[in-house]
């Protein structure tokens, strides 16, 4: 499930790009594909960071860059200042205490004039999450906050950023969410839930005219994310 668009970026062959919580590599692996990238992943996950690796030596098309993962926590970024062409972070800021630190720490590695792509859970579908579930945000490691647009925004713009592109991605995939905050998070016995997440895994390899149809028309009302676009300035 992709939340970032690349097309929307201008991504030259051999840029090099960090995505700061990459989870099973999902991003790196489409930037290293279809973008000719450098990647660097880091996630504080060690599952996750293995299906990371291995998704992305999976990938056989002509680009030899460099493309590595490794355990580091978003808040203290073991990188140079400046280093990146682009910066990824993916439904991250939402699990993390010092989210300003965090914010800085990520501007701080891009190198002047390029991209920052930010996305969090859109407010209105993860505040009825919290409204069903009361273990859905007190689970270890979950969800600590939940972020309106223009908040997010003006804390984005005063690490030194400004945004160029606000976009809504995954209408589909909130009412999912829904469903496991009403079975239970950690249920993973629901007959409905079960088949709800084999749709929508099925319509990520083989997106059909309906579901891409609907999707787009419930986008404005109940998309699960929202995806900030913005440059770090010069």
């Amino acid at each position: 499930m992709l939340t970032v668009d690349f097309q929307k970026l201008e991504i030259k062959p051999g840029s090099r790009i960090l995505d700061a919580g990459c989870g099973g590599g999902r991003h790196l692996c489409e930037a290293f594909r279809s973008q000719d990238a450098d990647v660097v992943g880091i996630d504080l996950n060690w599952e996750d960071l293995c299906k990371a690796k291995y998704n992305l030596n999976s990938i056989n098309n002509g680009n030899d860059g460099l493309r590595t993962v490794s355990m580091a926590d978003v808040t203290t970024l073991p990188f140079k200042t400046g280093i990146f062409d682009m910066v990824i972070c993916s439904e991250v800021l939402e699990h993390i205490p010092e989210n300003r630190t965090a914010i800085a720490e990520l501007v701080r590695v891009l190198k002047p004039g390029k991209n920052l792509v930010i996305s969090v859970p859109r407010f209105l579908p993860e505040r009825i999450c919290w409204a069903i579930s009361e273990s859905y945000r007190n689970e270890p490691g979950g969800h600590i906050r939940i972020y309106r647009k223009k908040e997010l925004r003006r804390l984005l713009e005063n690490a030194g950023t400004r945004c160029w592109s606000i976009r809504y991605k995954h209408a589909l995939h909130a009412p999912y969410w829904w469903l496991k905050c009403l079975v239970g998070p950690k249920n993973e016995n629901s007959r409905l839930v079960n088949w709800y997440k084999w749709f929508l895994e099925r319509d990520i390899i083989k997106p059909s005219p309906l579901t891409r149809a609907l999707d787009k028309m419930l986008i404005p009302f109940i998309a699960k994310s929202i995806v900030f676009y913005l440059k770090k300035g010069i």
